[in-house]
């Protein structure tokens, strides 16, 4: 036994899962992949060639498309893939063609076969989709889990109304449900009555207890289970006793049963108090829970958030505390924090670094120093790693870098998309009075050659954008003119502070940051970056240690 670490990592959940994510040694998955749900459905069965580039997906853009790189992982899933999920696969293709849809299944192919992999026998997992895909994604988890595992395709309702032209309004999410064997972790939730059902309880025997009659039969038309006959009572045919005769005398001898007039028992004559239950038992219809809306203390600011009522029922129905929860599509990272809040251990994956920084903050946000141990895997701690990111950025399309390079100084990217950010790749807000209006410092970040017209450049952004501090973060090392054009620049000097003075631009290498080097403005109140998530404090109880990978 060792000690356990709780891990987020930044890179392709693929490449992670197969590498570093033991056989067998997660309790509970909960997926919520990307998906466009704002395509036209028609576009996504388009034929595609195959021949275009290969498919980009940031954190504001998740289409899918069938390109070379799909083509690729098709037939990985086919010839190493498991056989049943490899056959389901070309059956797909064959119906579906080469098309947006068919370049999203394949992907998730690789990923089921990856997570089966990994879920312990007792595990469980709930796949997050959207109406337009989820019929095909149950016959991918019948074919990876096994269609006895299959347990419940839940609806949840995340919104009231939602207006579409010609025809019904899209208000739901499908959440579907598998276990991976017999037994597995399941306890029972309980949600509130509805006025419907309250009334219901409407008998009392006098003393102001109100209960509801339920029956004492369950159905056996072919069996001879139940089949006998208690206290003068004999079920129908085609029905038994649902309770062993121990039982039954029991809430006999408790006045639990009600009797005909002759004293026999009502066969739908179980009472069932209303202060003695918890609730009606969860159904797989969810109605109860509403997403997150624009001024709620949740929202972060991430497209696709989910709220963690929806997370805390999914974890707390099918694991325990101490077990392993893993999200490898884990975004603004809900299911980690509502995991680390119910004292569950928990790993995170995400390829995006705009991801993995909103969720550190979020985690540090809301839990403080009550926050669990936990370590980030797959940043560049080195400037050669860091040119080997830029390099790969270049070519995918997903300005990771500039994500990762934004994070060295607590910054937030100007935009999801590159190309219509008027050269400011980032933002810091601060405060250094009590006005409550936070100052602004704007980032550019380079990777590749650099000069003075870039600090020129930047200069002039900083008036246009009415930004205190200008940030220079780049990988190569600047020239000696760029060092004399931020020199010109002079200090940013805050009236609320007489004798304080910090340079207006400043520009910092990533081999500085990587060795502790910080930007240097105000910070006598938290940077106001990220919105920052409500403080909350992990339910009490200590957590079992686990064996590591």
């Amino acid at each position: 036994m060792t000690d356990w670490t709780n891990r987020l990592y930044f890179g392709d959940n693929l490449g992670v899962l197969r590498e570093h994510i033991a056989d067998e040694s997660v309790d509970l998955i909960y997926l919520d992949p990307p998906f466009n749900s704002n395509a036209t459905y028609n576009v996504l069965f388009e034929e595609k060639s195959g021949e275009d580039s290969a498919a980009q997906i940031t954190a504001f853009d998740d289409t899918w498309h069938w390109d070379l790189g799909s083509e690729a992982a098709y037939r990985d899933v086919v010839t190493e893939g498991p056989e049943r999920l490899g056959s389901l696969l070309q059956a797909m293709r064959a119906f579906l063609g080469q098309n947006d849809m068919m370049a999203y299944l394949t992907m998730m192919a690789q990923r089921l076969a990856e997570l089966h992999r990994v879920l312990k026998p007792t595990g469980s997992i709930y796949l997050h989709c959207d109406p337009t895909a989820s019929h095909y994604l149950k016959l991918m988890m019948d074919s990876v889990f096994g269609h006895k595992q299959y347990r419940n395709e839940i609806t949840w309702q995340r919104t009231e109304s939602h207006n579409t032209a010609n025809q019904y309004g899209r208000i739901a999410d499908i959440l579907l449900y598998y276990s991976n064997g017999e037994p597995w972790t399941w306890n029972q939730l309980h949600v509130a009555y509805s006025d419907a059902q309250l009334r219901r309880h409407r008998h009392d025997d006098g003393d102001g207890r109100l209960y509801r009659l339920e029956n004492l039969t369950a159905p056996r038309p072919n069996s001879s289970s139940g089949k006998f006959e208690w206290r003068g009572t004999m079920p129908g045919a085609t029905r038994g006793w649902g309770y062993a005769l121990e039982q039954l005398e029991a809430w006999w001898s408790e006045g639990r049963i009600r009797t005909k007039r002759d004293g026999t028992p009502r066969m739908d004559g179980l009472k069932m108090y209303l202060d003695e239950t918890q609730g009606q038992a969860l159904q797989s219809i969810w109605t109860d829970i509403p997403r997150i809306g624009n001024t709620s203390s949740e929202r972060l600011g991430y497209p696709t958030q989910k709220p963690e009522a929806l997370l805390e029922r999914i974890i707390g129905a099918s694991s325990n505390e101490g077990d392993v929860v893993l999200d490898p599509f884990c975004g603004c990272g809900t299911a980690v924090a509502v995991a680390e809040r119910l004292n569950r251990r928990w790993i995170g994956i995400d390829i995006t670094h705009l991801a993995v920084s909103l969720m550190r903050y979020r985690l540090h946000d809301t839990f403080g120093s009550d926050l669990s141990e936990y370590a980030v895997i797959g940043l560049p701690q080195d400037v050669a790693s860091a040119r080997a990111l830029a390099r790969e950025s270049e070519h995918d399309g997903r300005y990771q870098f500039e994500y990762w390079a934004l994070g060295l100084v607590d910054a937030r990217p100007a935009t999801g998309r590159k190309g219509a950010d008027s050269g400011v790749d980032g933002y810091i807000n601060f405060f250094d009075d009590n006005s409550g209006k936070a100052k602004r410092i704007i980032v550019q970040v380079k990777s590749g050659h650099v000069n003075r017209g870039m600090i020129a450049t930047l200069k002039g952004d900083m008036e246009r954008e009415d930004a205190s501090i200008g940030i220079f973060i780049t990988l190569e090392e600047p020239t000696e003119p760029m060092r004399q054009e931020a020199i010109g620049a002079g200090f940013y000097q805050p009236e609320s502070l007489p004798g304080n003075r910090y340079p207006k631009v400043q520009i910092l290498t990533i081999e500085q940051l990587l060795e502790g080097d910080r930007a240097d403005y105000p910070r006598f109140a938290a940077a106001q970056t990220f919105r920052k998530a409500p403080r909350q404090r992990r339910r009490e109880g200590m957590q079992p240690k686990l064996d590591t990978e």
